[in-house]
């Protein structure tokens, strides 16, 4: 019996030690295969242990009220375009054949209560009809108000008895960079459409100096017939109307792109005081800094604004900007690159003043500088674009007036009088041209009634030429 009792000890302490051997082997193993996982770095918040410190940033990243706010006042905008399909060749000549209409679909924003509605010029291009329907799902026909093709913005009206919801101004100059902001539209027709992504940049210029454009850009998702909708920030502002996406597949994949707000208000602004858009310029042309630019001029800094150009008769030559002078900032606005300076001013009407800092000669100075309207430094007569002449121009042709031909239209002038661009025209009827403001009287005249124009051409070859 002793011995069965002994054997049955032994085995039990056995047992224990197996098993507890098995363990200690297993928790090794584990220990073992975790430590071969390489850890990932831990990212935490700072954060206060008090509540309202948390509740702060529980109500930054709630983004159900501005979703709220805006998703009502956000519209789809409806383009029906009505054109003839020629069904055989003899309706290819006689221009007949059978009526179609075909539509597009885009985004909106209601800015006023009684009906003023913005949106993307592509969106309501060449319609015969546009239809705004409204979150409600009631449809109103709308009509085009305004529009501006280069900031690729428009104003319509739809007329209702009842107060619209519509989503305030904010001010675009105060978005930062990484802020959340909310992108609402109709993409491929999904009314009422709400996504979130951060500011990933500003002043964004798509098509280079020449472009007056300057974008917020975001990585909230847009895709097609988001255009013309609202970009809001989580007070539920309007920052921005959402208008391009940059994309190899026409979806997004990544990043998209919007008109300030800023810059919108500007624009709606002069269409409803003056019918068009004012173009405020400060009259002065050159490049954003980068390293090519600096070296080229050996300059040390690679932040601002090189003025290699100055306008005659524009308020930069009036004020005493000169060439070679580094434009640091505009008001309070920093100046690092082209689309900095252009998305400013796009925001700015004509006659304005601004305070520009210059970097001259190693020093800063800060100047004061009334803009100018682009369409007073270039106008159009005649079916002509016509901008003031710098000195170096005059100098090379050996004038002391004249205005040189950035555009032409097909018009008696450039089919007969061969008139292409960047020709200098440097009398009209006997009269010197010395600016572009000694067309305000001559506008009014009629091609039929000119009898002598003076064009110097592009090859320095100099016509005169009379007209019956």
């Amino acid at each position: 019996m002793k011995e069965i009792i002994k054997i049955s000890l032994f085995s039990v302490l056995g047992g224990i030690v197996a098993i507890s051997g098995y363990k200690l082997a297993s928790e090794k193993k584990v220990t073992q295969e975790i430590n071969t996982v390489i850890p990932t770095q831990q990212f935490s918040t700072p954060v206060s242990n008090t509540n309202k410190t948390i509740i702060g940033l529980t109500e930054n990243t709630d983004f159900t009220a501005a979703a709220e706010k805006t998703v009502h006042a956000v519209v789809h905008v409806t383009n029906t375009t009505t054109y003839i399909q020629p069904r055989n060749i003899f309706d290819y000549y006689n221009r007949q054949g059978e009526q179609i209409q075909k539509g597009s679909t885009g985004s909106g924003v209601v800015i006023s209560e009684d009906g003023y509605i913005v949106t993307n010029n592509h969106v309501i291009d060449n319609a015969d009809e546009l239809t705004v329907t409204l979150n409600n799902q009631k449809s109103y026909k709308a009509r085009v108000i305004g529009f501006d093709k280069k900031s690729d913005i428009a104003l319509l009206k739809i007329e209702t008895k009842k107060k619209l919801t519509y989503i305030p101004f904010g001010d675009s100059n105060n978005v930062k960079i990484g802020e959340w902001v909310l992108a609402v539209g109709n993409p491929y027709n999904l009314t009422s459409t709400v996504t979130a992504g951060i500011i990933s940049a500003k002043s964004r210029d798509l098509d280079g100096d020449d472009n007056i454009q300057s974008f917020l850009q975001t990585d909230a998702v847009v895709n097609p017939g988001n255009s013309g909708g609202a970009l809001v920030n989580t007070r539920g502002e309007l920052i921005g109307i959402n208008t391009a996406i940059s994309s190899r597949t026409g979806s997004y994949i990544g990043y998209s792109f919007a008109v300030p707000s800023n810059t919108t208000k500007k624009i709606v602004e002069d269409i409803l005081e003056y019918g068009n858009v004012h173009q405020a310029i400060l009259g002065v042309s050159g490049l954003g800094l980068n390293n090519g630019v600096a070296k080229k001029h050996d300059l040390k800094d690679t932040e601002g604004y090189y003025i290699d150009k100055i306008e005659p008769n524009s308020g930069a030559e009036k004020a005493g900007l000169l060439v070679g002078d580094i434009i640091k900032n505009i008001d309070d606005t920093k100046i690092a690159k082209s689309s900095d300076l252009t998305g400013y001013l796009s925001t700015q009407k004509p006659n304005n003043t601004i305070n520009i800092t210059i970097l001259r000669d190693g020093n800063l100075k800060t100047i004061p500088v009334k803009l100018s309207d682009k369409s007073i430094l270039t106008q159009k007569a005649f079916g002509l674009e016509l901008k003031n002449l710098t000195q170096e121009e005059k100098d090379k042709f050996e004038i002391s007036s004249g205005v040189r031909v950035k555009g032409v239209k097909k018009t008696i002038l450039s089919n007969n009088l061969n008139i292409t661009k960047d020709c200098i025209i440097t009398k009209i009827n006997e009269r010197a041209i010395e600016s572009v403001n000694d067309l305000n009287n001559l506008n009014s005249l009629k091609i039929k009634n000119l009898y002598q124009i003076e064009v110097i051409y592009p090859n320095g070859q100099m016509k005169n030429w009379w007209l019956r």
